[in-house]
């Protein structure tokens, strides 16, 4: 909105630009001009002086050319009959001969947004391009952006490509990346410069003549151009070698990222240069800025899931600091969770003990749930810890402590006996529902082993008219259920009651449903309740979900030194598609191109349609889990033969080759055997499970049987999954 007054002070100001005595007086006019200046950026309209503001850039004064070129630019597009006077002046300073003069004019000419510019700025910045001041090629290399900004539907200007492509061996290192830039934006709808070999290994001597930014920018470009020899390659990484311990992150971090891809055919360079560049990294961790520290950890993580021991030494660098972002501080955890070890692990604990009194409840809880994950390595020292954290007598911290007793109990069952033992003496009830869930779990499954579980769960069946949490009814029904088939006689009123309650007058329709399936389970009798009811405790073939296992440095290289860990969405490339609109354009580009990650084979059931499957994002291990305790199985077949008695990293091995991961396996030696497997097929998610000794199924205890879960379902691309299966198993074996 216009100041009060603003007309008056519009004048006054015309009435000083025009006056000769002004003028005369170089100090005096250049304050107004800069007064002029001021309004303008304080949202006052001044576009009435234009005119006077074009006579004034006529002058030696580099300051008020810049302030004068700054106005034009900004009001040109309001006064468009009036700009082309602004032009020819610019034209006109096009042809100083101070080439700061020269420079600025053509940067300022090519900012007009005006329709019809390019015919006015083309010339100008040809002319620029062959320059002697590096200044002005500077200026006019990035011009040649603009102006194709400007009409992006036209034609590409074949002659500017190719000035720009002899620019690259320009002597101006600044001039040599804002080609690259150029070319990028121009090129964008044909793929982008072409990195060939020439254009590589110039890149790569003139690396130490540029600067920091510039340095990370061409070893981006580097990653499209591909070694024909590995003479070549291991040349190109010894030119690469000393930037990985760069004193810049970011210079480092883009080093390792090319290093990684180029060695991806081998793994002991990869592992090499992931050690040279854990200083950097470690580094970038400890950094002033908050943002560049989270960017480090993300990374640092994203390294540890192929080289967990790398920074096992330096562990102590991720206890969080006291002023430190919470953001900043999950990230620390989450990675000092992952270093823990023998020798120390009780530092560790300690530390995270001490989070656990943190005033915010989310940091508290967290730090209770990364002790909870150790406690399925270390169980006896972490359920010291745990239980002395009930004896706070805290809500949110009680309730996470019973959720880490549950997920305990069910990954560690022979710590069953201590976690009964401490929920019996714990005189605190969780008031979230989470937490009640998780304790009435307990009851149900483990109500034979304390004492006091039917007088607890009581409490909750005469609070029932007040819960307002719906999962926590269901789960007082399933869990009172079970306490029922353990203790009769302690339990069959106050079932009867619950029953009653939430069939009669219970509103939510999922709570009575789940009643009457209790009413009818138990109307049919105790064995068949039974049977539906109870399950397993524990199942320790399970547990194998909880550990990690190193994951092949190929499967995240390519998000590194990308948002994609920062953001938490750390995925792999996707089954990519080239329509016939995207296909290279010359042999040069074909060669460029990245070699495609999909595997493709013919189902033997289906010779018209094939399967594609792709390695894709991978999934963390409670995801997988949460998503196979979720699906039905969709199909369940007998492979035919025995388990492979190859080495299990040979079975994965060959199971990788086809895109299909291994997510975790037990011991040769266990019975049942038990492999988790998946994939992705045209757009889905498969999982499966190799069994071999089902106890169900005493009639193939020795043949491998596969279960099958898919989201969302596709049968032909199950049949495809299981034919590709079968066939390399059946080469292992």
């Amino acid at each position: 909105m216009p100041y009060f007054g603003s007309e008056e002070m519009v004048k006054e100001l015309k009435r000083a630009l025009s006056n000769p005595n002004v003028q005369a007086d170089r100090l005096r006019y250049k304050n107004y001009i800069t007064k002029v200046i001021r309004y303008m950026t304080q949202g006052l309209d001044v576009s009435a002086l234009f005119m006077d503001m074009v006579k004034a850039s006529a002058t030696v004064d580099i300051a008020q050319k810049k302030l004068v070129y700054l106005y034009m630019c900004t009001y040109a597009s309001d006064k468009p009959d009036l700009a082309l006077l602004a032009i020819n002046t610019l034209r006109k300073d096009c042809a100083d001969p101070n080439p700061m003069v020269r420079g600025l004019a053509l940067r300022n000419m090519c900012n007009f947004r005006m329709p019809g510019m390019t015919e006015y700025i083309e010339q100008p910045i040809v002319a620029g391009l062959r320059d002697k001041a590096s200044y002005v090629r500077r200026v006019a290399v990035l011009g040649c952006a603009k102006m194709h900004s400007l009409q992006p539907n036209t034609d590409i200007d074949g002659t500017i490509v190719n000035e720009l492509y002899a620019l690259l061996r320009d002597p101006d290192p600044v001039v040599v990346v804002n080609c690259l830039r150029a070319l990028e934006e121009i090129l964008k709808d044909e793929g982008g410069v072409v990195i060939n070999k020439p254009i590589a290994h110039h890149l790569l001597n003139r690396m130490k003549d540029l600067d920091s930014w510039a340095q990370s920018e061409v070893l981006t470009f580097l990653l499209r151009y591909r070694p024909r020899s590995d003479d070549e390659l291991f040349d190109i990484l010894s030119l690469l070698d000393s930037f990985l311990q760069s004193a810049h992150a970011h210079v480092a971090v883009a080093t390792l990222r090319l290093f990684l891809q180029l060695a991806s055919a081998h793994p002991a360079v990869q592992a090499d240069a992931l050690l040279c560049t854990s200083a950097p990294l470690l580094a970038t961790c400890g950094a002033a800025s908050r943002e560049l520290r989270f960017a480090g950890l993300c990374h640092v993580q994203q390294v540890m899931r192929s080289q967990p021991g790398l920074f096992g030494t330096h562990y102590k660098r991720f206890f969080c600091g006291y002023s430190e972002p919470t953001y900043i501080k999950f990230r620390k955890m989450e990675i000092l969770v992952e270093l823990v070890n023998d020798e120390n692990v009780a530092l560790v604990l300690e530390e995270l003990r001490s989070y656990c009194t943190d005033v915010s409840p989310e940091l508290a809880q967290a730090a209770i749930a990364a002790i909870g994950r150790i406690a399925q390595t270390y169980s006896e020292k972490c359920l010291d810890i745990l239980t002395g954290l009930l004896a706070l007598k805290q809500d949110h911290i009680t309730s996470a402590v019973i959720q880490m007793f549950r997920d305990l109990v069910w990954f560690c069952p022979q710590s069953t006996a201590a976690v009964c033992q401490t929920v019996e003496a714990c005189v605190d009830s969780p008031q979230d529902s989470e937490g009640k869930q998780a304790l009435l779990w307990l009851l149900g499954e483990h109500g034979d082993q304390i004492s006091s579980a039917p007088y607890v769960m009581e409490g909750y069946i005469d609070g029932l008219k007040t819960e307002l949490s719906s999962a926590v009814k269901m789960e007082l029904l399933t869990a009172s259920v079970k306490m029922f088939l353990c203790r009769p006689a302690e339990t069959q009123d106050m079932l009867g009651r619950l029953l009653h309650y939430c069939i009669e007058e219970e509103s939510d329709v999922c709570v009575r449903d789940r009643a009457l399936l209790c009413y009818r389970l138990l109307q049919r009798g105790v064995e068949e309740t039974r049977k539906v009811v109870t399950g397993p405790k524990s199942d320790p073939s399970m547990s194998v979900l909880t550990g990690r296992q190193e994951e092949p440095i190929s499967q995240w290289a390519s998000t590194f030194n990308t948002l994609g860990p920062l953001s938490g969405c750390d995925l792999c490339p996707q089954t990519a598609v080239i329509s016939a609109a995207d296909q290279p354009s010359s042999s040069a580009e074909k060669e460029l191109l990245p070699e495609s990650t999909d595997v493709t084979l013919s189902s033997p059931d289906d010779t018209e349609e094939e399967i594609s499957l792709s390695l894709g994002p991978p999934l963390s291990h409670e995801t997988f889990e949460k998503m196979w305790l979720d699906l039905e199985i969709l199909q369940r077949q007998t492979m035919g033969f025995p388990r492979p008695r190859t080495a299990l990293d040979t079975l994965q091995a060959a199971l990788q080759l086809v895109k299909i991961q291994t997510l975790a396996f037990t011991p040769g030696a266990t019975v049942p055997w038990k492999a988790y497997i998946y994939t992705r097929s045209t757009g889905t998610l498969i999982l499966a499970e190799l069994l071999q000794g089902d106890q169900h199924a005493p009639g193939i205890d020795e043949s491998l049987v596969v279960s099958v879960k898919q989201q969302p379902v596709n049968q032909h691309a199950i049949r495809g999954f299981v034919s590709i299966l079968k066939g390399v198993l059946g080469d292992v074996w």
